[in-house]
């Protein structure tokens, strides 16, 4: 058996589209989204809709940790504007090239930056879309947590510290954890290139300690201090920051 595991896809529609080759099943664990390429300024829904300066200005201040200042920015931008009408024209357009470029079968779970509601009216039969829920490949249970602690970024798809361990609970034992962000892990929340420390969770290190599954898969950190870290049996894996890569991470058995 052949899985391939993408994650942080962000709008890298034509990488995508290449993830499922010679596998016998794609795992996406979201981010699907491109809001803001903080690689490239120039592209996302931010700076088709106010401009790559702005875009500049806005990363330059998210990654100094100045959010108060990056969210006066923000509001002075979108005054006037309906970012709710905007922002869904937007994802609607790249959920639309995104959704058609997933192979079959493809498993599938929300990032932070994703709107779940909308995944269902583009998942095509042989997409399956779980949070909070297993289903059993090739003969091992896999479990799927989607989205994102809260944060001073308030990125669509954030939950409360309960409702997402609560998810994690409501899985019990799995073969592999598939979640969009890591455990609460220092070599794995923290991003080398933002210079700061991203949410992990305490739940799922804890469940990964109780479980103690073969692997822990999860993306969310582009650039991670390390990208696999042993905790007791249990290899957690951050399977890559797909949109710059366009490689998928491997699993066989």
């Amino acid at each position: 058996m052949r899985v391939h595991v993408v994650s942080d896809v962000h709008g890298n529609t034509s990488g995508l589209a290449r993830a499922g080759d010679g596998a016998d099943a794609l795992i996406c664990l979201g981010d699907l989204v491109l809001f803001l390429d903080y690689a490239d300024h120039s592209r996302g829904i931010f700076p088709d809709l106010f401009g790559v300066e702005n875009a500049d200005r806005i990363v330059e201040l998210r990654t100094a940790r100045r959010f108060d200042e990056a969210r006066d920015l923000g509001r002075r931008l979108w005054s006037g504007v309906d970012r709710d009408t905007a922002i869904e024209t937007a994802v609607r357009g790249q959920y639309t090239d995104m959704f058609a470029a997933f192979p079959t079968p493809t498993y599938a779970t929300y990032g932070n930056v994703d709107i779940p509601p909308l995944w269902h009216e583009y998942a095509r039969p042989g997409t399956t879309v779980l949070d909070g829920e297993r289903v059993e490949i090739g003969g091992r249970v896999f479990g799927f947590v989607g989205g994102g602690l809260r944060t001073p970024m308030h990125t669509p798809y954030e939950v409360s510290d309960e409702e997402y361990a609560a998810k994690i609970e409501a899985l019990g034992e799995v073969d592999v954890l598939c979640t969009h962000i890591p455990p609460e892990v220092p070599e794995l929340v923290y991003d080398t290139v933002a210079r700061r420390f991203e949410r992990g969770s305490r739940a799922l290190l804890a469940a990964i300690q109780r479980i103690r599954p073969k692997y822990a898969l999860f993306g969310h950190v582009h650039q991670p201090l390390s990208r696999r870290v042993r905790v007791g049996r249990t290899e957690c894996v951050n399977v890559g920051h797909f949109a710059s890569t366009s490689r998928p991470w491997v699993m066989e058995w």
